[in-house]
């Protein structure tokens, strides 16, 4: 039914994605809203949306859902955990078990299926682990989401997480010298790294069903103008699913902190992989990714470059990656401030 967001409680179910005026994304269909996303449509100048049917009082006051960070974390420990028992499977025995990886990840899926603000759930998901093994889990998560948002269904959806869950299990058989290595891997390391991908599309087709997830690691180094590896092949060649998967591989690499390279914040790595759609990812995948990223970093703490701090309060319309950022009474539109840029975001 349509509503107007005055007449909004905790609880109610939004039916459609709600928009502002400047056509932004700001809240997803089937959110639970609570207290925060009804005075974000508020504050987005946002009057009618269409929730759910009340069926009956009971309904009118119960509370959304409350966002549970130490749960969530223990279930991506367990994640965590899982993908690292995969990988030693993997290094024995050259395959992997079906039921070993869907009782690691399927749990930390069953956590965030109601978790709408994923750059809250970037930020506050971390453990000591090898950066491999993260990886594989952010990776699992964003290509979960992905799916979610090009409106894929349920199933789909977990497939796609699975995918990249696993899509670098390759590297289990790559030596650690050449994974952990500081400094620029020689061009024989390099090649011998760059057959994960057919490691991991061997190990795969010999252990699970399904063979899209064998495609995806195989092919989700390669890109659209041919660049890529490991058969150098272009779009109309690749997997669907890899095309998914690549694009949250690359970001949640350029958003980790590894021993050859700092943590960029993850507002600019969004524009880098804008930047990259248009010759090396899909770019309908990566606009619905960047859309649908957007709006959560509404309400973050940033770091300037000039050493102020602040809140990000709008997406810039006219560009997205340069928000506008309250200090204390004061705005800073940073479309109008070249010189300044972010240097962290965080909760």
């Amino acid at each position: 039914m349509r509503i107007n967001v005055m007449e909004l409680i905790e609880g109610d179910l939004l039916m459609e994605p709600a928009f502002n005026s400047y056509g932004l994304h700001i809240l997803s269909e089937s959110t639970l809203l609570n207290r925060e996303d009804i005075v974000k449509l508020m504050n987005h100048g946002i009057d009618y949306v269409e929730i759910a049917y009340r069926e009956n009082k009971s309904l009118e006051h119960k509370p959304a859902a409350k966002r549970n960070p130490e749960q969530t974390q223990k279930k991506y420990v367990v994640a965590v955990d899982g993908i690292k028992n995969v990988f030693k499977q993997a290094i024995t025995d050259g395959k992997i078990d079906d039921d070993q990886v869907m009782n690691s990840f399927n749990p930390l899926v069953d956590n965030f299926k109601q978790e709408k603000d994923v750059v809250s759930l970037l930020l506050t998901l971390s453990t000591k682990d090898d950066y491999t093994y993260q990886h594989s889990v952010q990776v699992g998560i964003l290509s979960y989401y992905i799916s979610k948002w090009m409106g894929q269904s349920e199933e789909e959806s977990l497939i796609a997480g699975k995918a990249g869950y696993l899509h670098d299990i390759g590297k289990s058989q790559i030596s650690i010298a050449i994974l952990n290595k500081p400094a620029k891997l020689t061009e024989d390391e390099y090649t011998e790294m760059k057959k994960h991908t057919v490691y991991g599309y061997q190990i795969i087709s010999k252990s699970m069903k399904e063979p899209e997830l064998a495609m995806a690691a195989l092919q989700h180094h390669e890109r659209f103008d041919g660049t890529g590896y490991p058969l150098a092949i272009k779009e109309d060649k690749m997997h669907a699913l890899s095309k998914i998967v690549a694009v949250a591989d690359i970001y949640s690499a350029m958003i980790s902190s590894r021993v050859y390279q700092k943590e960029r914040d993850m507002l600019h790595v969004l524009k880098e992989l804008h930047r990259v759609s248009f010759s090396e990812i899909d770019p309908h995948i990566c606009i619905v990714f960047i859309k649908n990223m957007l709006p959560h970093f509404i309400g973050k703490k940033v770091t300037l470059s000039n050493g102020e701090e602040g809140n990000i309060i709008m997406t810039n319309p006219t560009d997205f990656f340069r928000p506008l950022v309250q200090i204390g009474k004061q705005f800073i539109d940073l479309s109008h401030h070249r010189e300044i840029e972010i240097n962290k975001i965080y909760m």
